[in-house]
């Protein structure tokens, strides 16, 4: 019990360090919900009256600002389709790279990690060229499929590390026992990969919901404009810009971040567990 309160004494002083050290980001963001809540007196740090004008996005079409609701479909329906189809072909080609003999496979593995490490800007004429080819420059679809293609490398090397912790025994186990080698993958193998999938899923959804380079480049229309580009440009915006509306919409942007966080806390904390047995 000694040894306890002792340990415990003793990591005082981090936290009171790390405490400090946060102190002004919390004090920002005290600062920044409160400014969405409340208008203040020029030169005043004190707010002076509680509105919710600064929110009137969310039901109604505020100046200069454009659709919020469209851009906030567009941007959970690009993040969430990118995820879908990185969680797809990395569960699958992770997999084959880890337990199929294939031909080639280290040099296959080291060829998408080369195309991973390109900077995404050095790709962007090319990828204009082709999408102007193919009919898909200014949609989503486009945008979509070139974001997931450029996560895919990472979220395959990922989940072939992962895939190459879980024992051998356990697919052998399954394979003796009669059944085929997609019920093993998917009743076995699966379950014990469940922390890396949520934890590629997670990420690789924030990856899209924070994007903005190739929306603005790929996607520019108003009609499939995501919440990273609508920020940028209202925020150029000398017309009809107000600073609280825009901390408005930037608050509203992180929302789904927080939730996510909320939700997936304790599985991301705990990537390195393993699933179940199954």
């Amino acid at each position: 019990m000694q040894n306890e309160q002792s340990r415990n004494f003793n990591k005082w002083p981090i936290l009171l360090f790390l405490g400090v050290t946060s102190l002004p980001t919390l004090i920002m963001y005290a600062y920044l919900l409160i400014d969405t809540l409340t208008n203040t007196a020029p030169g005043s740090l004190i707010p002076n009256e509680f509105t919710l004008s600064h929110w009137r996005f969310l039901w109604s079409a505020a100046d200069g600002a454009g659709d919020v609701w469209l851009a906030t479909w567009n941007t959970f329906l690009f993040s969430s389709v990118m995820t879908a189809i990185v969680l797809l072909v990395s569960l699958t080609a992770g997999y084959a790279l880890s337990r199929l003999n294939m031909p080639f496979r280290s040099f296959f593995l080291a060829g998408i990690m080369t195309l991973h490490a390109f900077p995404t800007i050095t790709l962007v004429i090319a990828l204009f060229i082709t999408l102007q080819m193919v009919g898909l420059y200014d949609t989503l679809t486009g945008v979509i499929l070139i974001r997931a293609a450029l996560t895919l490398p990472l979220g395959i090397w990922i989940m072939k590390g992962f895939y190459d912790t879980v024992p051998w025994e356990i697919e052998m186990a399954g394979i003796a026992d009669g059944a085929s080698r997609f019920t093993v993958w998917r009743r076995l193998i699966l379950p014990q990969v469940q922390p890396a999938l949520i934890a590629l899923g997670v990420f690789t959804f924030l990856e899209g919901w924070k994007e903005y380079l190739l929306p603005q480049i790929f996607a520019p229309s108003a009609n499939v404009r995501v919440l990273s580009v609508l920020l940028a440009e209202y925020i150029q915006d000398n017309e009809h810009f107000d600073f609280n509306l825009f901390k408005s919409i930037g608050l509203f942007y992180v929302i789904p971040v927080i939730i996510l966080y909320l939700v997936f806390n304790k599985k991301l904390m705990n990537i390195y567990g393993g699933g179940t047995k199954g």
